[in-house]
């Protein structure tokens, strides 16, 4: 992703389903992260204003 114009927040699915991010979130911001799945659900969603809402999201 460009991380001009995006970020990377894992959330939990109420927080996925709402697109809010809680506080305490950290936030990925280089454009070129690793992140290590957990076993089950993983959630996440860009936080910029109205990506989220507009479907920049995946579970």
């Amino acid at each position: 992703y460009n991380p001009s114009f995006h970020n990377v927040v894992a959330v939990n699915p109420a927080d996925y389903r709402s697109c809010a991010a809680p506080r305490a979130s950290s936030t990925l911001t280089s454009g070129n992260d690793r992140v290590t799945l957990k076993r089950g659900l993983n959630s996440f969603i860009c936080t910029y204003a109205g990506h989220c809402q507009a479907g920049m999201k995946i579970q």
